[in-house]
């Protein structure tokens, strides 16, 4: 008996370092896969940068385009917005492509058509092509963030995903801020064109990166090819798309998220992203590189401000009330910066830097949306929410434009157009009514409590 026990006590402590050397092999073989999960995020998070990057750009080479293309304020905005209306129109289809095809393919192809569109845009002797080129880089780069979404959710676990979409944001904004002080230095510098070549060349290499290093999921071992061929786009398959978008909508979560994120955005992309430099520039009598600075700074707070909301959400698991708290402080903040008489510049910078950081709670929308519906349809609800984001500058860019020239007294500033303040305000008049009627909206949401 007492042989019987010690027997077995021996063998229990044989098991004990095999139990433990077992443990560790597990922790070795997952450290590997979670370096391989940042590594290919971080591919398509440069991705983003670059798109975000060519959206903003117009905004500090203002002059420059109205110059070189001969452009009035509604030509300019409509050439700005050219990105955001095939953005918009692809964000469906983006979403219905990830689903079918996975991300790598998906952010393969849409980033050299980014790369071929800022050729074009950059060799462009007039609007025609010019448009046709901003067009090509919207619609190209409308795969990104949706794609990037996607390597979230199959590469990380679900408490990630709202601290991911922060982050993801947090790597536009750097693509952002590259396009303020630092492209207007080298316009100054080289020319415009140049700068946008050079962009060109870099999204072409990353395209090759993407396709070499990208998985869609972990199961595809050691950057090895799937396993199995995706399944092809069929009329069937488009058909079972198609009403995977119908299924979205019939949740009231979707369609206000697709309405509200885009009076926030709307506001910051408008401002920062077109029309900003030059109001600061005939309010305040700032230099354009000063005002493009000061516009870069809004648009690091607001860098700052998405990953901290995505995990304050995910921390606290109260995505509406976190919600309305940011977005009713940064709607504050927008009308100071916006109808305020002139404010001293150390003022006007707090605030702008304020309202920045509390716009990036519009991150919780992708959160909230995918918690709001089926997780198979997670794809699909982004790119809806992430195409409802994007109305607001495509729409506002250009009929900002628009009022402005309709407020237009007939002043001209070495060959471009100048306008007033007050023709400034009629036209952000437009931003603030979107915006505060989004924030209405927001109070007839239901709360998800960051449960799916």
């Amino acid at each position: 008996m007492t042989d019987k026990r010690n027997l077995s006590r021996g063998t229990y402590t044989q098991a004990l370092p095999d139990l433990s050397k077992a443990r560790k092999d597990m922790e070795s073989n997952r450290k590997p896969q979670l370096r391989t999960a940042w590594f290919i995020w971080g591919l398509g998070a440069l991705f983003y940068l670059i798109g975000f990057f060519q959206r903003v750009a117009p905004a500090v080479i203002t002059d420059e385009l109205m110059r070189d293309l001969n452009l009035n304020a509604t030509a300019l905005g409509n050439l700005s917005a050219f990105y955001f209306y095939s953005y918009v129109a692809m964000q469906i289809p983006t979403g219905l492509m990830a689903d079918a095809f996975g991300p790598r393919r998906l952010l393969t192809g849409g980033s050299f058509l980014a790369a071929a569109g800022a050729v074009i845009f950059a060799l462009s002797p007039g609007i025609l092509l010019a448009g046709l080129g901003r067009l090509l880089i919207g619609g190209s780069v409308a795969v990104a963030f949706v794609g990037l979404l996607k390597i979230s959710n199959n590469w990380f676990p679900p408490r990630y995903f709202g601290a991911l979409t922060g982050m993801a944001l947090f790597f536009g904004i750097v693509g952002a801020v590259c396009a303020g002080p630092p492209l207007r230095a080298m316009a100054d510098l080289c020319s415009w064109r140049i700068v946008i070549l050079v962009t060109a060349a870099v999204t072409f290499i990353l395209c090759a990166c993407i396709w070499i290093f990208v998985r869609d999921d972990p199961r595809e071992k050691e950057h090895s090819e799937p396993s199995g061929p995706k399944e092809a786009v069929s009329e069937k398959r488009c058909v079972k798309m198609l009403s995977g978008v119908l299924e979205v909508l019939r949740y009231r979560n979707t369609i206000l998220l697709f309405l509200i994120p885009g009076g926030i955005v709307g506001c910051v992309l408008t401002f920062s992203g077109l029309w900003g430099v030059p109001f600061l520039t005939t309010h305040y009598g700032l230099s354009t590189a000063r005002a493009s600075a000061m516009n870069t700074s809004l648009l690091v707070a607001w860098a700052l401000g998405g990953p901290i909301f995505g995990w304050l959400s995910d921390r606290t698991g109260r995505r509406k009330v976190i919600y309305i708290f940011g977005f009713g402080i940064a709607l504050i903040c927008w009308f100071i910066i916006l109808f305020s008489a002139r404010l001293p510049l150390p003022l006007l910078t707090i605030i702008m830097l304020t309202g920045g950081f509390f716009s990036g709670c519009m991150i919780i929308s992708f959160a909230y949306a995918k918690e709001s519906v089926p997780l198979h349809l997670a794809g699909t609800v982004s790119g809806v929410i992430n195409m409802g984001i994007m109305m607001g500058p495509m729409v506002l860019q250009p009929a900002v434009g628009w009022v402005l020239d309709r407020n237009w007294s007939g002043q001209i500033d070495q060959g471009i157009r100048s306008y007033s303040l007050s023709a400034y305000q009629s036209g952000f008049m437009l931003m603030i009514g979107w915006a505060a009627i989004s924030f209405l909206l927001l109070f007839f949401t239901r709360d998800t409590r960051a449960r799916q």
